[in-house]
């Protein structure tokens, strides 16, 4: 099956890490978020139970977030740069779908070549001195279903849209009529595995090319 749109999710996709789960590290929190992270990306709690209850928590400023975005690059899955490479050079349209924090996502798209138009992610606001102020809370992603919202907005009449993840918010995708690639290569999680259309353990992100062209 050939899909004209392919959307990735970020976070134990693109990258190895969970974006929120370093930061909460950086603070001495790193095993209580963790937890929350886990129960959110198994289809245990609602998404929007614990998002906000993290950010509160964590409270990163820029600096962190700067922080972060380099630790995204650093960190990016084996084979990442070689599928964008080649789904760009066969003109698909390619999109970033995550729960994650827009700003500290940005440089990784573009070092995939991505323009941030085709980012979907929670911006994070910041006070003038660079210190935490708040989150979008009215962003669909930072809650249950809103990949699904995301992916409707992007499906195109005629075409084709899937979407690569690794956790359940990205199996919500299937609600906007989107074919659904779980991938295992970070985090191998059993509710991805039964839900996907397909799964990929493999931790090459190559492993998804197969599915997706």
């Amino acid at each position: 099956m050939s899909f004209d749109i392919i959307c990735f999710d970020c976070d134990s996709t693109l990258s190895k890490i969970e974006g929120i789960d370093e930061l909460a590290r950086r603070e001495g929190l790193g095993a209580e978020m963790a937890r929350l992270t886990n129960a959110a990306m198994n289809g245990e709690v609602k998404l929007e139970a614990v998002y906000g209850q993290r950010l509160s928590a964590i409270r990163p400023n820029k600096q962190s977030i700067d922080w972060l975005a380099e630790a995204y690059i650093a960190e990016r899955v084996d084979g990442v740069e070689e599928v964008f490479a080649q789904l760009l050079a066969l003109g698909k349209t390619v999109h970033i779908v995550s729960g994650g924090l827009r700003q500290a996502i940005l440089p990784l798209a573009r070092y995939l070549g991505l323009p941030e138009e085709q980012v979907h992610a929670v911006d994070v606001y910041f006070n003038k001195d660079g210190s935490y102020q708040d989150f979008d809370e009215h962003s669909p992603l930072a809650r249950n279903g809103g990949k699904a919202e995301i992916c409707r907005q992007l499906l195109k009449p005629d075409s084709k849209l899937v979407m690569v993840g690794d956790g359940n918010t990205d199996m919500e995708a299937k609600q906007a009529g989107a074919y659904v690639v779980g991938f295992g290569g970070v985090v191998d999680r059993a509710i991805v595995r039964e839900l996907a259309d397909v799964y990929c353990p493999e931790a090459n992100l190559k492993a998804v090319l197969t599915h997706v062209l």
